[in-house]
């Protein structure tokens, strides 16, 4: 049965959160979680690139390298303290605003 994509995203948040603390020998995650936040960001930045390649390569391998970059991404999220719902609320507030406009204001 197919969850929507926030219930399937808050429901892998939270088992990465379980893993928090966990024996390294027994869960990848808790391996990332050992290895701390340079091991984590750089997982992410693999897995963004296979995603890029994946992209350049073939759309048959786009959705596999996007679950694994987006696994990676809530470890991170999880690493440095970050709720899925922040990022849900920061995205709020750029709804209905140009991507050009909301650039600009960063700068």
């Amino acid at each position: 049965m197919y969850k929507s994509s926030g219930e399937i995203l808050e429901r892998l948040f939270e088992v990465i959160e379980s893993r928090k603390g966990m024996d390294p020998g027994s869960s990848y995650t808790a391996q990332l979680f050992d290895a701390g936040m340079p091991e984590i960001a750089k997982k992410v930045g693999e897995e963004a690139v296979e995603t890029i390649t994946a992209a350049l390569s073939g759309p048959e391998y786009i959705t596999s390298e996007s679950a694994d970059l987006i696994y990676h991404l809530l470890v991170l999220w999880s690493a440095a303290g970050i709720k899925p719902a922040d990022v849900w609320s920061e995205l709020d507030k750029r709804e209905g605003v140009s991507g050009i406009k909301e650039k600009a204001s960063r700068e």
